[in-house]
């Protein structure tokens, strides 16, 4: 009788490990654009070691003074990733979470453009990962999301390459300086001189999420599936709400959500499985 035991319980443990996927938060990759090793976490789900298909991918960005493992331990990526697919609730999907938190901070080229880790993203860091991985490389299964900084990085990244993403899920976003008269207090937030004002107005230009959203042109409206997500009580809670009410008036077809709570992990836990089912919503499609 307890060989029987013994036996059924190795069955159901690998049958448990079998639907649970892997994280490794310590990998890293040499950048010839800033010049260092750059560190991410990824998340591969439940059957990958042991198939040979390919996955669509979601880059998923942490915030200001997180690293490339905060959606590992405070977000509690596997367990939300593990949950939703074996439900699911949403299809099985490679999630990378870089780092954006050494050297400089943020998901953005300085005015100077000395520190370009945009660049570093889309020329390098994008490539690498999905060369590396069984990843689907089109637009198709392709999603961008993050919380706070990195909600200010989903945002950014999907304007200025909509050719890029289908799904983009911005969580109590940075929405960039909400005016011009703003920009001093975000650049000394993020470390950087002040330029001319000729530099100052094209930074604005380019990485006002207002801005952009009144600058799109009428051919993007749709490129993008955006929900937008920031509780009633964060202190990012006007540039979200000015940002969906800019989509408003430009007829741009997003997901606005607030729901009670703060600009914290409670938060953007309960909203982590929401977002993957919305970017498997695309991939589907």
């Amino acid at each position: 009788m307890k060989q029987f035991y013994l036996a059924l319980f190795l069955v159901v443990s690998a049958g448990l490990q079998a639907q649970s996927g892997n994280v490794y938060d310590n990998l890293s990759m040499k950048s010839d654009i800033l010049k260092m090793e750059r560190k991410y976490a990824i998340y591969l789900p439940p059957g990958y070691e042991s198939s040979q298909r390919s996955y669509p991918v979601l880059y998923l960005l942490h915030g200001a003074g997180d690293d490339q493992t905060g959606w590992v331990q405070f977000g509690e990526v596997r367990f939300f990733a593990d949950k939703a697919i074996r439900e699911g609730s949403a299809t099985p999907m490679i999630i990378v979470m870089p780092d954006a938190n050494t050297g400089q901070r943020g998901y953005f080229n300085d005015l100077k453009n000395k520190w370009r880790y945009e660049d570093f993203f889309f020329e390098e860091f994008m490539p690498y990962v999905e060369s590396t991985y069984r990843i689907k490389g089109e637009k198709h299964y392709r999603a961008v999301a993050g919380l706070s900084m990195g909600g200010g990085g989903a945002f950014m990244y999907a304007l200025h390459h909509p050719e890029l993403f289908s799904s983009a899920c911005p969580l109590s976003a940075y929405c960039g300086p909400l005016s011009r008269e703003s920009m001093n207090g975000d650049f000394k937030w993020m470390g950087w001189e002040p330029g001319t004002k000729e530099e100052m107005d094209s930074w604005y230009k380019q990485h006002s999420v207002l801005e952009l959203i009144r600058e799109m042109p009428e051919d993007q409206k749709e490129a993008v599936r955006w929900y937008i997500d920031c509780g009633d009580d964060d202190f990012l809670y006007e540039g979200n709400t000015l940002a969906h009410i800019a989509m408003r008036k430009r007829e741009i077809p997003h997901e606005f959500r607030i729901r009670d709570g703060a600009h914290n992990w409670t938060y953007w836990r309960a909203s982590l499985p929401t977002v993957l089912s919305f970017v498997s919503d695309a991939f589907h499609q």
